[in-house]
């Protein structure tokens, strides 16, 4: 009976590693909409969550991040203050609002405050990207912030039909990243408040989580399969925290339309 047990337990751990490996830790920025027309709301509802965004399976508590911004033509605004907590899927998140007025990108940013993964035992920082545009006009979409690190577009992240490519560069203290390793999943929206999409179904875990890697500038290339919100985490190393190893993930979210 005890070896049966023992078996049983393994099974079961086995069976859990699959299933914890086979989708990854993405931090999101979800704002209530993308492209503003004219004559449209222009209040944004964004959702700041941590979570496995192709399956929602989980979501892991968040703490009050050190920042969350938004640039435009030059300048900074710091939301930070204006968050407030909300729950979601079990685990603590944060959401705000903002008046995106006027024409033009809205660059919002985030940097969470690292959160230690036990199963790892290890931190996560995963500083993160969405452009909201107004009216059409491009202004802001490529600016590169400085941040520790950052995915900088190389094609507008935003007005993408299914079919085009998203390409950027990945960056960690200003230098590109020769040969990043990228995470991308594509959002299971039904899963997530106030976004609209179709349930996901996978042939394969190997397909919850694509894979691929920036050449040697630290350029990479995605063709985009389906419509709805992407998201795409480049991992990398950085100065271990309280002695524990500390991945450091730059992420950028957009969203593709079908023609």
């Amino acid at each position: 009976m005890r070896k049966c047990l023992v078996l049983f337990t393994v099974a079961l751990l086995v069976v859990m590693g699959v299933a914890l490996n086979a989708s990854a830790h993405f931090q999101l920025i979800l704002p209530s909409d993308d492209l503003i027309n004219d004559g449209e709301d222009t209040e944004l509802e964004i959702q700041l969550i941590f979570s496995h965004p192709s399956e929602a399976s989980h979501t892991m508590n968040m703490e009050k991040p050190e920042l969350f911004s938004v640039y435009r033509r030059g300048k900074e605004i710091d939301l930070t203050n204006t968050l407030e907590p909300f729950t979601f899927n079990g685990g603590d998140a944060w959401k705000t609002s903002f008046d995106a007025n006027g024409f033009g990108d809205f660059l919002f940013y985030l940097v969470p405050t690292p959160y230690y993964e036990s199963a790892e035992d290890k931190y996560i920082t995963q500083i993160t990207k969405v452009v909201v545009n107004n009216l059409g006009m491009p202004t802001d979409w490529d600016a590169e912030l400085g941040l520790q690190a950052e995915i900088v577009p190389l094609n507008k992240p935003y007005g993408l039909w299914v079919g085009n490519v998203f390409q950027g560069i990945v960056k960690m203290d200003g230098k590109p990243v020769p040969y990043a390793e990228i995470e991308v999943e594509h959002l299971n929206s039904q899963s997530f408040s106030g976004l609209v999409g179709e349930e996901q179904f996978f042939p394969s875990d190997a397909h919850i989580t694509q894979l691929i890697r920036a050449d040697e500038n630290g350029v990479f290339t995605y063709g985009i399969p389906k419509s709805g919100w992407w998201g795409f985490a480049a991992l990398m190393e950085a100065e271990k925290i309280d002695d524990k190893d500390h991945e450091m993930g730059a992420v950028m979210w957009i969203k593709a339309y079908d023609m």
